[in-house]
C-alpha cells in the first residue's frame, strides 16, 4: 500500500510539472509566436512603446524562453520577484503572475473565490451520489417495473436539458414565483442560513445533471454485477438479499461510479461556469469566464493550473478508495 502511494504520488508530481510547462506554453509561448505580445495586452493597445517596454523587461518577457519558464516555475513554488527600474515587487508562493486586468496577484483572487467553488462541487457531488445512485440501484432491483421507466425518463430528461435551462428554471418557480428561497449568494461569514439558501438552488440544479447520469449507470452496472456467479453463489449460500445486495453487488457497482465521480469532482472544482454564471456565485468559473473577456491569460492560467491540479488529487483519491470499495482490487 505504501509503496503503490509513493509511485502515484511521484506519478502525480510529474503529470503536474508537464501540466505547468505545457499550459505555461499555451498560454505565453504561442501567443508571441502567433504575434500577440502579453506585454501588450497587459498595458492595452494604445500604450506608450516605452510603457510596453518596461512591461516586457518586468515580466521577464524579453529574456529566452527556457529562463522564461524557469522564473515562472520557481514562482509556483518558491515566489518571484518583480523588477521595473528601481521598483521591486514581490510575488510570494504560490506566484502565478498578476493580472493584466486588475494588476493584482493572481494566487489571493483565486483562493477567495476557491471556496465557493468547493462548496458547490462537493454540495452537488453528496446530492448526485445520493439520488442518483440510489435511483440507479433500485431500477436495477425493480427492472421493467413503473419505477425503472420513470427514474429513466427522469434520467433522459436530465441528461438532456442544460444548466442553464434548468438553472433558470429553478430561479423563475422557487426563488421569483413561489418565493420560497432568496436565491441569492450569501458569504458564510455573514449569515449560515443565508449562505444555505442561496447555495440550494445551485446544489440542485447540477446534481440534477449528474444524479441522471450516475442513475442510468448505476443501473447497467448493477444488472451486470446481479447476474455474475459470485453473486449467484452468495444467494444459493443462503445470504438474504440485503446483504447480497449491499456487501457484494454495491461494491462492485462501486467500481466505475468512483472513477466518474473523481473525473466530474475535479472538473467541477476548476470552475463550475456555466452553474455560477446562472446564479451569480463568485467563484472561480465566474473569474475565468471575466479573464476570457478581458483576455487577461494569467488568470486563465492560474484556474487552467487549478482545475489540473484537483483532477489529479481526485484520481489519486479514487485509486486508493479502490481497495476499499472492491476486495478483487489489490493496491500493490
Amino acid at each position: 500500500m505504501l509503496a503503490y502511494l509513493i509511485r502515484r504520488l511521484f506519478a502525480a508530481a510529474v503529470m503536474l510539472v508537464v501540466i505547468i510547462l505545457v499550459v505555461f506554453g499555451i498560454f505565453f509561448l504561442v501567443p508571441r509566436w502567433a504575434g500577440v505580445d502579453p506585454a501588450t495586452m497587459f498595458v492595452g493597445k494604445q500604450a506608450d512603446p516605452a510603457a510596453i517596454e518596461a512591461v516586457r523587461q518586468k515580466l521577464g518577457l524579453a529574456d529566452p524562453i527556457f529562463a522564461q519558464v524557469w522564473e515562472f516555475f520557481k514562482g509556483i513554488f518558491v515566489g518571484r520577484t518583480y523588477s521595473s527600474g528601481g521598483d521591486v515587487t514581490d510575488c510570494a508562493a504560490p506566484c502565478f503572475g498578476y493580472s493584466f486586468k486588475s494588476e493584482q496577484a493572481i494566487w489571493p483572487v483565486l483562493t477567495d473565490r476557491f471556496p465557493v467553488t468547493l462548496a458547490l462541487a462537493l454540495g452537488a457531488a453528496f446530492l448526485w451520489l445520493l439520488f442518483g445512485v440510489a435511483a440507479g440501484v433500485l431500477s436495477a432491483l425493480k427492472r421493467g417495473s413503473l419505477w425503472d421507466r420513470g427514474a429513466m425518463i427522469v434520467a433522459l430528461g436530465g441528461v438532456s436539458l442544460p444548466i442553464y435551462f434548468t438553472g433558470m428554471l429553478s430561479l423563475a418557480i422557487f426563488s421569483y414565483g413561489l418565493g420560497w428561497i432568496d436565491g441569492r449568494y450569501v458569504p458564510l461569514a455573514e449569515s449560515f442560513t443565508g449562505w444555505l439558501g442561496g447555495m440550494i438552488l445551485p446544489w440542485v440544479t447540477l446534481a440534477f445533471l449528474y444524479a441522471a447520469m450516475y442513475a442510468r449507470i448505476t443501473r447497467a452496472t448493477m444488472l451486470e454485477v446481479l447476474g455474475e456467479d459470485y453473486i449467484r453463489t452468495a444467494r444459493a449460500k443462503g445470504l438474504t438479499e440485503p446483504v447480497v445486495i449491499g456487501k457484494h453487488a454495491m461494491r462492485s457497482t462501486m467500481t466505475p461510479i468512483l472513477t466518474m465521480l473523481g473525473m466530474d469532482l475535479g472538473a467541477l472544482i476548476g470552475g463550475a461556469i456555466l452553474t455560477e454564471t446562472t446564479f451569480s456565485l463568485p467563484g472561480l468559473g465566474g473569474a475565468v469566464l471575466q479573464a476570457i473577456r478581458d483576455k487577461d491569460l494569467p488568470v486563465i492560467l492560474g484556474v487552467t493550473l487549478i482545475t489540473s491540479l484537483a483532477v489529479i488529487i481526485a484520481n489519486l483519491l479514487v485509486d486508493l478508495l479502490y481497495a476499499v470499495i472492491d476486495p478483487r482490487v489489490r493496491l500493490s
